[in-house]
């Protein structure tokens, strides 16, 4: 089997991915434009070989790339990034050289625009905020008078997480963002006040989970990226049973197949006509990706598990031979930015939580925008603990 898994450096972690599918027999061949010299001796030990481009941008040289590869080897069996970024090139790829194995352009509807999304939400049953194509003013103040006023959200149709997103709550707010309307499609939607919950799974070929967990974020994720406060979540000791069930019907209807994924509700704080009462569960949007950052390690803490074994065991045999370990806690991550003062130096945390700490360690720049220079992660026994954790991280001077 023939494995092209493109930009495997990034983030750091993702070089495991390449390193449990190679330990199951499969020819792991990296494509990326990152010297092969500045790649770690574990990614270069997982791969079978690898070939630079110039610049991953330019389709027509990982076109010559994935061409040189199946020269060598073969057809290609798979060919996959896990990056939101290169969703829409992986597809390409796919469709020029009929590779079987994951999602080809024509699906991507559904998949990377937010209003595309909607349709297949009301197919599993589930609800979502009411939205708007933002056009002009005087169609968002007739969607205002829809939904009975503000506040509400405002969000790149095509885009990845809170990135900017910003809440408008008055007039002035709303003349601001005509006045400087961005270039890109945008959506407003009915603002949704509570937690965001995520489902995250790794699916087999018939959109059967193999692996599912969940993380929690706090309701203010959206100002955490755009107005620059500090990042914490956690991944959940458990997938609350009601999540559970209307996960899985979103892969159904989504028709996911033979992925990791990542799949954000909102579980409301507050009633809302039309969506549900507190403590309900709306849809959000869905990320046919692994969970960003550093959180697939996470949740192999948080679960005593492999995910990056369970992902490799779907692609080579369709479902997961590792057995779940029943030995499941929080594992929580909370991190700082540069330049702010803080009441408990580094040294104090480590005192405090070094025997419980998982990784610690800076953040790449092209992260940090969102996930914070300096990032701790523990394990905690329960959600109270993961809490106070954070309030100690977080706490300023």
């Amino acid at each position: 089997m023939n494995f092209i898994f493109r930009s495997p450096y990034f983030p750091r972690v993702y070089w495991q991915f390449c390193d449990r599918l190679k330990a199951r027999g499969v020819n792991v061949l990296g494509i990326g434009d990152a010297p092969y010299d500045s790649l770690s001796n574990e990614l270069k030990g997982a791969m079978n070989e690898y070939y630079k481009v110039d610049s991953m941008e330019d389709y027509d040289q990982v076109y010559r790339a994935v061409a040189f590869f199946a020269s060598k080897y073969g057809r290609i069996d798979w060919i996959e990034s896990n990056n939101e970024y290169w969703l829409e090139q992986d597809a390409r790829i796919r469709e020029d050289f009929n590779i079987k194995t994951g999602v080809h352009p024509k699906e991507l509807d559904a998949w990377k625009h937010k209003s595309g999304m909607k349709p297949y939400y009301e197919k599993a049953g589930i609800p979502t905020a009411r939205c708007h194509k933002v056009k002009d003013k005087l169609e968002a103040i007739k969607f205002l008078a829809e939904i009975g006023g503000y506040p509400v959200f405002v969000k790149p149709d095509n885009g990845v997480g809170a990135a900017d997103s910003w809440k408008i709550e008055n007039d002035d707010e709303l003349d601001a963002f005509f006045n400087n309307l961005p270039a890109v499609p945008y959506l407003m939607e009915e603002f949704v006040e509570g937690n965001i919950y995520s489902y995250d799974a790794i699916c087999d070929s018939e959109g059967n989970p193999l692996f599912e967990s969940s993380n929690w974020f706090p309701p203010s994720i959206a100002d955490i990226v755009g107005g620059g406060l500090d990042l914490a979540y956690y991944v959940m000791a458990e997938v609350p049973d009601k999540l559970k069930e209307l996960g899985r019907k979103a892969l159904k209807a989504f028709g996911v197949k033979s992925r990791f994924v990542h799949f954000e509700f909102f579980k409301l704080s507050k009633a809302r006509p039309n969506l549900g009462e507190v403590g309900d569960y709306v849809g959000l949007e869905v990320n046919m990706r692994p969970a960003g950052g550093y959180t697939p390690d996470m949740m192999n803490f948080a679960h005593s598990t492999d995910v990056y074994k369970i992902y490799a065991e779907m692609v080579t045999d369709d479902k997961s031979l590792t057995p779940e370990s029943g030995d499941d806690h929080v594992c929580v991550y909370a991190s700082r930015k540069d330049g702010r003062e803080y009441v408990h130096s580094h040294e104090e945390i480590m005192e405090r939580y070094g025997g419980k700490m998982a990784m610690c360690e800076r953040m790449p720049d092209i992260l940090s925008g969102a996930m914070g220079n300096q990032m701790y992660t523990a394990h905690a026994d329960d959600e109270e603990a993961a809490q106070e954790f954070i309030a100690f991280v977080h706490e300023r001077a």
